[in-house]
């Protein structure tokens, strides 16, 4: 009885281990997709600022709208690649939890 109790008593501090990896993980890549979309926002603005105080050129224009298009492309793929990350981690922290709850029954 004292050895079952100290396995399960193991296995839910594992369990828990698991989940708060898991949670910090997910915070730390939502962080870090945050920071990326200020820092890409802040350049985006800080570049057309500039060229439109500095010149006001048609081009410079179309050239800030391309920019600004090209920065919205890239933060779509990076949101969709961190998406994919989380939920692929997510899946597999959930079988390797069903795994260890299904070795200790």
């Amino acid at each position: 009885m004292d050895v079952k109790e100290r396995r399960e008593g193991r296995m839910k501090y594992g369990v828990l281990v698991v989940v708060v990896v898991v949670v910090v993980v997910v915070v730390v890549v939502v962080v870090v997709v945050v920071v990326v979309v200020v820092v890409v926002v802040v350049v985006v603005a800080v570049v057309e600022v500039v060229l439109v105080v500095v010149v006001e050129v048609v081009v410079l224009k179309v050239a800030v709208v391309v920019v600004e298009i090209i920065v919205v492309v890239v933060l779509e793929e990076v949101v969709v690649v961190v998406v994919v990350v989380v939920v692929v981690v997510v899946v597999v922290v959930v079988e390797v939890v069903v795994e260890v709850v299904e070795v200790n029954e």
